[in-house]
């Protein structure tokens, strides 16, 4: 399987992955902590169906340290004992913040109170920006058809 254009390779493409980049190392700086981090794209990427970021994240966060009964939970997470409170109140605000268009409401007040026991201000401005931000990136490899598979931890760093 080939990418339907070399988006990454694109003077233009190469432009908006410079901003999207820059509000993504924003959020990996900010105090939401990185393991929340990975499992937020990760879900996000699940839900999505983007097997490039499903591929980069979940090698990302092992390389990191996660654990593989972690890894192999985060479509479960809901039945899965060995997630935190906090993760299971961003990986919630996640799934609610990725499937807007399936929800009239958007995020329900409970999902947001939820989040809102667990991170101060700056950690859900973080969670609600990193939603946002691994959706742009899903949405373009999804479109674009980014081939899955061979990424390497630091690839990109």
């Amino acid at each position: 399987m080939d990418a339907r254009l070399d988006f990454f390779g694109s003077a233009l493409g190469a432009k908006v992955l410079r901003h999207i980049n820059s509000a993504g190392r924003a959020v990996s700086e900010s105090g939401l902590p990185h393991a929340t981090q990975e499992l937020v794209k990760i879900r996000a990427s699940q839900i999505n169906g983007c097997g490039f970021c499903t591929d980069m994240h979940t090698k990302d966060a092992a390389h990191a340290g996660e654990t593989a009964q972690r890894l192999h939970l985060v479509a479960a997470w809901r039945e899965a004992t060995v997630f935190t409170e906090a993760e299971r109140a961003a990986l919630e605000l996640t799934e609610q913040g990725t499937r807007v268009a399936d929800a009239a409401g958007g995020v329900t007040d409970e999902a947001w109170a939820d989040a809102a026991r667990h991170y101060d201000e700056d950690q859900l401005v973080a969670l609600v920006s990193l939603i946002a931000v691994i959706n742009t990136y899903n949405r373009i490899n999804v479109i674009n058809r980014q081939p899955a598979g061979d990424y390497r931890p630091g690839q990109f760093d």
